[in-house]
C-alpha cells in the first residue's frame, strides 16, 4: 500500500489514524478496535466491511 495514501486515509468513524498490519493485510483503528480489509490493493474503508478486534 501507498505510504502516500495511508497518511490521507483516516478511520470513517471516529476520523483517527490507522496503521498497516501488512500480514493480515487490514487497515487498524485502535480506537474503535476495526480493521479494515484491503482487497486486490485497494482499502474498503465500510464500517459494515470491517472485522471487529477481540480485547
Amino acid at each position: 500500500m501507498d505510504k502516500e495514501l495511508l497518511t490521507i486515509l483516516v478511520c470513517p468513524l471516529c476520523k483517527g489514524t490507522l496503521t498497516l498490519d501488512r500480514q493480515s493485510n487490514e487497515l487498524i483503528c485502535r480506537k474503535d478496535r476495526l480493521a479494515f480489509p484491503i482487497r486486490e490493493g485497494i482499502p474498503v474503508m465500510l464500517v459494515d466491511e470491517a472485522r471487529r478486534l477481540e480485547e
